[in-house]
């Protein structure tokens, strides 16, 4: 028996001798191009970015804030992210336990009624024959080629894929749940100004008719007046519906079922941040979305080791042992022991270009992986100038928005004046009003979109996760 253990104690300390010789490769990141990631107008050295703010920081609302920590713990996609993460520590769990021999046991009894006529039975007077045993196996692989190791990795990779899908969905959530919070609030402050603008459209009618009985204008003038009156009116069920459907989506984002949404006044919302894109090479450590596509490329070069060390030999060391008699009474007796060890290196040589085949598709994902690594590295790059461009855009345009406001809210109520001294007709008048009414709309619009656009830059440089 002490020979058989140093034979077999000779033979693992050799295959892990083998193991250090032949390991797998190593991960090591491709090169990847960041530096023109941004229009060359909006390169940055600053190694800070809106990124680097959480989300309760760049959000003051309190009542926004509070809608964003329900969502975070309500939001359906982040629960379920949550468990993919519990299913990736679980595979991740295993992948360690591969260095571990496998043991199992087990006890059984066996039958046999013989035939008279068998070989066995013509000669045995009890052709009934029982067997008792109990028994224990053990196998143990060494990882010679690094297939357990790379293993390992391979669902540690597919683990922190997972964190970052989660932070990814994470970010989504903050975004969307802000970006619905501020657009009701514009739609509140629209419908404000269409209620407040169907007062003097009730008030414009009154006149009109007036000035129909005086004998200064017709039937068709009052028509038009009514008839604008009535498209204001529709304009405002059309608000108030979206208004509707908007707490709705904005329900399901914070995990409830539809309903009204508490919220502030839109006038009264600041969005405090100092607009800093950090170098692009920050994507790389912000953007969950392409540390997740990264670790994709982890996983896929793992399995392309795992794939790589089936065309070489197997290394296996399996044990059994226990006790077997065919009298139970004799079954523990030192008499009724029995063992046997296995060992030995099992090379592939023909298997219907299994191995091969598995390898190549490998190769493909790995390959498949990178390009999807690129893609996203690529895509963030971009959000991150649409967003920056948005955000310049909606504030020049708000300054010139302001001053259109003014000039239209005045010739708005010139026109009324100088209708009733018949200096101008109708048409005018209502051209007027429509253009005003229609210009104070965009201005809080072009708000809300300059809003939007920071929320969706703070999302486009990885914010909202940390």
């Amino acid at each position: 028996m002490k020979r058989h253990i140093s034979k077999i104690t000779l033979v693992v300390i050799a295959a892990a001798l083998t193991q250090s010789c032949f390991v797998a490769k190593n991960y090591d990141r491709p090169q990847v191009q960041t530096d023109n990631l941004y229009r060359p107008e909006n390169q940055s050295q600053d190694t800070t970015s809106i990124a680097d703010l959480s989300w309760d920081k760049l959000f003051t609302d309190p009542i926004l804030q509070g809608h964003i920590k329900k969502g975070i713990q309500n939001n359906l996609d982040m629960r379920i992210a949550l468990q993919n993460i519990a299913a990736a520590e679980a595979n991740f769990k295993q992948g360690k336990a591969g260095y571990f021999p496998s043991l199992s046991a087990g006890t059984d009894w066996t039958h046999q009624q013989l035939s008279k006529q068998s070989q066995l039975g013509a000669f045995l007077p009890d052709r009934s024959v029982d067997q008792y045993q109990i028994t224990g196996s053990l196998s143990w692989e060494a990882d010679i080629w690094g297939k357990i190791r790379s293993t390992k990795r391979s669902a540690q990779a597919q683990l922190l894929q997972t964190t970052a899908a989660r932070q990814a969905i994470q970010t989504q959530v903050v975004s969307g749940v802000a970006s619905m919070y501020f657009q009701l609030m514009a739609l509140d402050a629209q419908l404000r100004v269409i209620d407040s603008t169907l007062d003097n459209r009730v008030k414009s009618v009154d006149v009109i008719r007036s000035l129909k009985d005086g004998g200064e204008t017709n039937e068709v003038g009052v028509k038009q007046t009514e008839a604008q009156l009535y498209a204001t009116q529709v304009l405002a069920e059309d608000i108030k519906s979206n208004i509707i459907l908007l707490e709705n989506s904005l329900s399901i984002l914070l995990g409830n079922t539809p309903g009204k949404i508490e919220r502030s006044v839109f006038e009264n919302q600041k969005v405090a941040a100092e607009i800093k894109l950090g170098v692009p090479m920050l994507l790389l450590s912000k953007r969950p979305d392409v540390m997740a596509s990264e670790y994709n490329l982890v996983n896929y070069f793992e399995m392309t080791n795992v794939a790589r060390s089936n065309f070489y030999p197997s290394f296996k060391i399996t044990g059994t042992g226990g006790f077997q008699s065919i009298d139970i009474n004799q079954l523990l007796s030192s008499t009724a022991l029995f063992a046997n060890v296995v060992t030995g290196l099992t090379q592939p040589i023909f298997n219907q270009r299994k191995i091969k085949s598995s390898y190549e598709v490998a190769k493909a994902n790995q390959e498949k992986a990178y390009l999807q690594f690129q893609q996203s590295l690529l895509t963030a790059g971009r959000e991150v100038s649409d967003a920056l461009q948005q955000y310049r855009n909606e504030t020049t345009k708000l300054d010139i928005r302001a001053k259109q406001v003014d000039a239209l809210r005045q010739a708005a109520n010139f026109s009324d004046e100088l209708l009733q001294y018949g200096l101008v007709n109708y048409l005018e008048v209502l051209t007027a009003k429509d253009q005003a009414l229609n210009t104070q709309l965009d201005y809080i619009d072009n708000q809300y979109q300059q809003y939007n656009s920071i929320i969706l830059l703070y999302k486009a440089l990885g914010g909202g996760w940390q």
